[in-house]
């Protein structure tokens, strides 16, 4: 684990500092979707970071946002296996807007093993090692004690059919309006789930997610002391379309939430 560790950090650590030099820099922005766009420096970071693993893994799966390395190509055939999100936030990059990070997460089958999240404008790395805890800059962190929802600040985002179903979408948020403290919407939900687990977040909750915006974060939460899983409060999966993370008292009352609303459409 320590190699593996070496190089994840090394190589995450040379990609923030291309991204935090390019933040202001003009940027080149095509459109996979309507709301969904990607930006040359996705493609530079991810065939940075994808060519490092590679080198030192060569063995190793690769699944990576941009598909410069799949999980399915070159016929690998490993049980480790790495999620990485080169910029996540892309949006906000684009606009200048000061909320994005690098995600990188490593599992062994389905068991996360180790994830990293930096933040290269607020020099921030969040790490996670499986039964070893999580650490901001190298000092421990764990999830808020609030015990109410009433009083919890809940992050949460938008997948990128909003469009299409925004009244679905926005009928949760007005749930969680009435119901916490307070809402707040950052644009990256690798830095929400680490959030989370330095209490600076109570809970988050939000559809469609990747595995390579969720495996760092998700380890990050649960090695701060937090909960993930499923909006109904069952096992989370990399690959579903639900994820919610809690610092742990607040997830049964999250869930109540959720579930009134799933179970119930238009009718509240």
């Amino acid at each position: 684990m320590d190699e593996f560790e070496r190089v994840a950090r090394a190589a995450v650590a040379e990609a923030g500092e291309r991204l935090r030099l390019a933040w202001r820099e003009s940027k080149v922005i095509q459109y996979k979707g309507p709301v969904d766009l990607v930006t040359d420096t996705d493609r530079e970071l991810e065939a940075l970071v994808v060519s490092r693993l590679q080198r030192e893994f060569p063995q190793h799966r690769i699944v990576a946002e941009e598909g410069t390395a799949s999980g399915a190509d070159q016929g690998r055939r490993s049980q480790y296996v790495w999620y990485l999100d080169p910029l996540d936030g892309t949006t906000n990059f684009a606009h200048g807007y000061p909320s994005f990070a690098i995600s990188l997460a490593l599992a062994d089958g389905r068991d996360l093993l180790f994830g990293i999240v930096h933040d290269p404008i607020a020099d921030e790395t969040f790490v996670a090692r499986r039964d070893g805890g999580a650490t901001l800059n190298g000092e421990p962190i764990h999830v808020s004690l609030v015990g109410e929802l009433d009083h919890g600040l809940i992050g949460t985002g938008f997948p990128y059919d909003r469009r299409e179903h925004v009244d679905f979408y926005l009928g949760f948020v007005a749930d969680f309006i009435k119901s916490a403290q307070g809402i707040r919407r950052k644009g990256s939900a690798a830095l929400d789930l680490c959030y989370v687990a330095c209490g600076r977040l109570d809970g988050f909750w939000e559809w469609k997610l990747r595995p390579w915006d969720t495996a760092a974060g998700a380890l990050m939460v649960r090695e701060a002391g937090g909960i993930v899983s499923d909006f109904r409060g069952g096992p989370f999966d990399l690959h579903g379309e639900q994820t919610l993370a809690s610092n742990g008292p607040l997830h049964p009352a999250m869930i109540e939430v959720l579930t009134k609303r799933l179970d119930h459409p238009g009718q509240l």
